[in-house]
């Protein structure tokens, strides 16, 4: 059973409250005779899960994409990433733990991973400073990435942020200049990079990791300019709700691939990535292999290239 619910999940919380209190009844008594009354209401509650799953809105998918149990990068790293050394520190000011990243090797292939880390509880989401990085962690990733192009592999990146962190000291430290860094050796690198939006993709802070040979995203996951909350308060000053932001700003996986912001999106278990987190990171994992399959075996001026290109073609749809 999954821990937390989300609103609209409450007729399936209710349901597997009643099992698991049927459960505990058939094991205090010894009798079989509820095991057929609790199976058919595990299939009830699958089928309702599947059926609420299936016709999502922007506002529900934001709320999913957020949910506490998705898998985070430390997961996606434990699932995916053999021999995983975390490399630490930006060189010049500190180490920033809501990017995290180092060498390993991704069945076989050595890579170089990094992303966003949100934390699961109160101590390592503090530690973790909720995801939202600050100008050492984008310093960081910049060293990630010119440690790739210097020994020739491939980046993968696992992008999960409402945004980076505004604080006194991100700004005094440069955080716009440094996530402006991070997007241009992106864009500029010579080796592969493919970057996947497991959950939340905020702002510059997500786009700082972001700018993909290949960019990926989890079937319920966002990708977004700003959260609906800070388009409602900032564009309509609180007259309308982040509902109705959400839907405007075209934030789900299904928008974003129509307008080629994405390349492909990866099918979440019915549930969501948070109800089979094994399950989301073999699929991503297997998506990640089939796109760099492929990106391998190009040069690094190709690399570059079809970079651009894919880019530039971004809000070009029909120009000549």
């Amino acid at each position: 059973m999954v821990g937390h619910y989300l609103e609209f999940e409450r007729p399936i919380a209710d349901l597997e409250t009643k099992i698991e209190e049927l459960s505990k009844l058939s094991e205090t008594t010894g009798s079989g005779a509820l095991e057929t009354e609790i199976e058919a209401l595990r299939k009830r509650a699958q089928k309702m899960r599947r059926e609420a799953y299936s016709k999502l809105d922007a506002w529900q998918k934001t709320l999913v994409a957020r949910h506490p149990e998705r898998p985070h990068f430390v997961d996606y790293a434990a699932g995916l990433i053999e021999e995983f050394v975390e490399l630490r520190g930006d060189r010049k000011f500190a180490d920033d733990q809501s990017i995290m990243g180092g060498l390993g090797r991704f069945r076989g292939q050595p890579v170089v991973v990094m992303g966003n880390e949100k934390g699961r509880d109160t101590v390592t989401r503090v530690k973790h400073n909720f995801g939202a990085g600050r100008p050492e962690g984008y310093r960081k990733a910049v060293r990630l990435m010119e440690m790739a192009e210097r020994f020739h592999l491939p980046v993968i990146s696992f992008v999960d942020t409402a945004a980076a962190y505004p604080g006194v000291g991100s700004e005094e430290r440069g955080v716009a200049e440094a996530i402006a860094r991070a997007t241009e050796k992106s864009l500029m690198l010579g080796v592969p990079m493919v970057a996947v939006v497991t959950g939340e993709g905020g702002s510059g802070g997500a786009l700082g990791i972001a700018c993909g040979n290949r960019v990926l995203m989890l079937e319920h996951a966002i990708y977004t300019v700003i959260p609906p909350e800070g388009a409602n308060s900032i564009l309509w000053r609180g007259a309308r709700t982040a509902e109705e932001a959400a839907k405007a700003l075209k934030i789900t996986a299904q928008d974003l691939i129509g307008m080629k912001i994405v390349d492909r999106v990866i099918p979440e278990p019915p549930g969501g990535a948070h109800s089979d987190p094994e399950a989301t990171i073999t699929s991503v994992g297997d998506a990640v292999e089939e796109e760099l399959a492929g990106l391998i075996k190009m040069t690094a001026p190709e690399l570059k290239k079809q970079r651009a290109d894919r880019f530039y073609a971004i809000g070009r749809t029909g120009l000549q």
